[in-house]
């Protein structure tokens, strides 16, 4: 199965938010749901977030990275005090995440506008 994509959302009256998370951001469902779940859970680990989504840690780690690579989640470095350390995650804000998906689905838009203004029946070949 593919990757939801932006434009899966035309046609769906009432899509979820996390659906609307998939489809803009082009990421899975599964790491549309890490996010979700860091929302409610801020400071997990990668262990933990595993446990919590019953999902494998090498799984949940790539989510994470992808979530990382998109803006939406932060990653802090916390010292253990047996030595050594471990990453937290954090999702940013519901009202960050949701200006960033105002932005995106504004410059697709944009993105289509532009291809209706520029479409030219006498500029296309004759079959």
């Amino acid at each position: 199965m593919s990757d939801p994509e932006i434009e899966d959302l035309v046609g769906d009256v009432s899509p979820s938010f996390e659906h609307v998370l998939s489809c803009v951001f082009g990421i899975r469902d599964h790491e549309s749901r890490t996010y979700l779940t860091l929302l409610d859970h801020p400071g997990s680990t990668v262990a933990e977030l595993a446990e919590t989504l019953d999902r494998d840690r090498s799984n949940v780690n790539r989510s994470l990275s992808t979530l990382r690579d998109k803006g939406l989640v932060e990653r802090r470095r916390r010292l253990l005090d047996s030595g050594g350390y471990v990453y937290q995650y954090t999702a940013i804000p519901v009202p960050e995440a949701k200006e960033r998906l105002h932005d995106a689905l504004d410059e697709w838009v944009e993105g289509v506008h532009a291809a209706i203004e520029g479409f030219d029946p006498d500029d296309q070949e004759s079959g």
